[in-house]
């Protein structure tokens, strides 16, 4: 009999919040990579110590594609364990989740199984207390499980939700778009995302760096536009889009998706 290896990775702190992942769930959502896959798995890598944020990303996911199954992957059994009995509830009927949710749990690391490719790899808050030296090789072993097309998103949050960014990753681990995702409501600078940079880019965010001209840019244009303030943040948030985009920055995307508070660059823009 073959020896079974030990999962790739360590237990994150299982800081899950409901509804703590909203931002990069709706991003997913809306992906091409997402749509147009047939009937695509989606992992929830290191979904901590509750399965909740599993049965949130199916809830919506599946709105946008009928036939999406979610998988959630923990390293920690006992974890694994609380989230089965979560899903038990989940079939009884007695929760806000469809019974007959495609949602399971199962043990494992940063390799997923490889019985079927995922579509989409969401892996939040979970490189966030690894070394920065260690990012290449977790990407490498996650991208390389995905189909073809897929993406691997990486990137972390605040703890309620509110400030998140994610690098979505191809399956050559070759990683292609930043994303900030803000609530605008109440927002005093975009650069209070510099805290919440992903394991590749947090440490970056000095002068000098790609990453660091980049938050500065979206900072001074946020002050610019600051009478737009008037008119409420999300006017004010599209004119800071609309002239970091002017000034060169590769900025993709439509209004419809920065008015969410969403912008999305190049990584070669930001890269280190």
């Amino acid at each position: 009999m073959a020896r079974r290896t030990a999962p790739t990775g360590h237990a994150t702190r299982g800081t899950t919040g409901t509804n703590r992942l909203r931002r990069v769930d709706r991003w997913i959502a809306a992906r091409r990579e997402f749509t147009s896959a047939a009937s695509p798995l989606v992992v929830d890598l290191g979904f901590g110590a509750s399965g909740v944020t599993a049965f949130e990303l199916y809830a919506r996911l599946v709105k946008a594609h009928p036939t999406v199954e979610v998988l959630g992957i923990e390293i920690d059994p006992e974890r694994v364990a609380r989230a089965n009995e979560q899903l038990a509830e989940v079939r009884s009927g007695t929760t806000a989740f469809p019974a007959d949710a495609r949602v399971s749990f199962l043990k494992g690391g940063f390799e997923t199984p490889t019985d079927r490719a995922p579509q989409i790899i969401r892996a939040f808050n979970v490189l966030r207390q690894y070394d920065e030296a260690d990012v290449l090789a977790a990407w490498a072993l996650m991208a390389g499980r995905l189909n073809p097309g897929g993406l691997l998103v990486e990137g972390t949050c605040d703890e309620i939700g509110r400030v998140s960014s994610w690098i979505d990753i191809d399956h050559t681990a070759t990683p292609l778009r930043l994303t900030v995702s803000l609530r605008l409501a109440g927002l005093v600078a975009p650069s209070i995302v510099a805290e919440r940079l992903p394991k590749a880019l947090i440490h970056h965010n000095v002068a000098g760096e790609r990453v660091h001209a980049y938050i500065s840019a979206l900072d001074d244009a946020w002050e610019r536009n600051a009478p737009l303030g008037t008119f409420g943040p999300v006017q004010r948030w599209l004119a800071t889009v609309r002239a970091v985009k002017d000034a060169g920055w590769p900025v993709q995307g439509t209004p419809s998706r920065w008015r969410l508070g969403e912008v999305t660059v190049d990584w070669a823009a930001v890269a280190p």
